[in-house]
């Protein structure tokens, strides 16, 4: 395996991985019953999330 192969594989990794922190934290906020707190056209926005 190449160096640029194990860069991709780690890339991947970390992707997956945010992606998955991503999923957990809607799902905390849907069961908390909290707004997610986001950052949109430079502007602080509060959204309130569902499935």
């Amino acid at each position: 395996m190449t160096t640029v192969e194990k860069q991709i594989e780690l890339k991947n990794k970390i992707l997956i991985g945010l992606e998955k922190t991503y999923e957990r934290l809607i799902e905390f906020k849907i069961q908390k019953n909290t707004e997610l707190v986001v950052m949109k056209d430079n502007k602080i926005t509060k959204i309130k999330p569902t499935k």
